[in-house]
């Protein structure tokens, strides 16, 4: 019994949607962040270097052209003949609306390409993005919008100069979702001044507003960010490979099936990558987390989330 058996995976509910397996073709378009032009801050989240994730940088070209190359890749490696376009780099809501369907056009219009991903923030989704959205999807187009919250305690927003708290993301569900809208919700293990009770909670407060889909991410500590002078300061200390993949899968237990969850971990590369030494690498994670849930005989939504409230104060932390 694999991790398909137990987990119930994008690439699972992709080939039960479309019959065939599907990719996900990555695009930077060229977009910022508001967390770093000034109109909600400067600096951006203490974590975030986007070349960790984005190697490609800020703009990454022509979205046809960065959807063609991507195509050859997973051509070459799988032969698979649909894709799903995500727009990962920064806020890829964070344009008028104008400029965000020349780009989305752009994306729908190239071969296989058969939905949309888009990796947002909740404080930058207007009810016009979400109804250009929807347009897509009523057009025969899979659609999900990524919520990063990251964390539903507003003091730990603030801790690591995130620009939002968890109001604005219980908005942007609530809008986005009320117009049939898939909605993806990032979730950061290990942040500063958390525990795996605080993730508990977190998930507990997620599920509350509705999800339709969850990524995990451990937090790892890369070069050009704040969290790296804390990191060698000695102020942050980033989970072992055991406590991130014990928490990861008291989460999968507690999520209940139908939940899609199209991540559960997250990687950086080298020199960029501090530590932890074990986010270098997908599969010892994703191995770990398949082992645990087979020593434990489990599965997702195999255990009722039971919202904690035991510690004194955090509840008002997190709305």
């Amino acid at each position: 019994m694999g991790l398909n058996d137990r987990v119930n995976t994008l690439g699972q509910d992709l080939k039960r949607r479309f019959g065939e397996r599907v990719h996900k073709l990555t695009v930077s378009a060229g977009f910022v962040c508001p967390n770093m032009d000034g109109t909600r801050g400067r600096g951006g989240c203490s974590f975030c270097n986007n070349a960790s994730f984005a190697p490609q940088g800020q703009d990454g070209g022509d979205v046809a052209r960065q959807l063609q190359a991507g195509r050859e890749v997973v051509l070459r490696r799988t032969g698979a003949g649909r894709y799903i376009a995500y727009f990962q780099a920064y806020t890829n809501t964070y344009a008028e609306v104008d400029r965000l369907q020349v780009l989305y056009d752009a994306a729908l219009a190239q071969p296989g390409v058969v939905g949309l991903s888009i990796g947002t923030r909740p404080d930058c989704v207007p009810d016009a993005v979400l109804d250009l959205l929807v347009s897509y999807q009523e057009r025969g187009f899979l659609v999900w919008l990524e919520l990063g919250l990251q964390s539903a305690f507003d003091e730990t927003l603030a801790r690591v100069n995130r620009g939002h708290g968890f109001a604005e993301y219980r908005d942007a569900v609530r809008r986005a979702r009320g117009r049939g809208l898939l909605v993806c919700t990032h979730l950061i293990h290990g942040l500063p001044g958390e525990t795996p009770w605080h993730q508990r909670q977190t998930l507990a407060r997620v599920l509350e507003e509705g999800t339709d889909g969850l990524k995990l991410h451990p937090l790892h500590v890369v070069r050009g960010t704040r969290l790296a002078r804390q990191w060698r300061d000695g102020e942050y200390r980033p989970w072992s490979l055991n406590e991130y993949v014990a928490t990861a899968v008291d989460l999968i237990e507690m999520t209940p099936p139908e939940v899609v969850f199209h991540r559960l971990t997250a990687t950086a590369r080298k020199p960029l990558l501090l530590a932890p030494d074990w986010c270098a690498s997908k599969w010892t994670v994703i191995n770990a987390i398949e082992e645990s849930l087979r020593q434990r005989d489990t599965r997702q939504g195999a255990r009722p989330l039971q919202p904690e409230r035991d510690l004194p104060g955090t509840q008002e932390n997190c709305r």
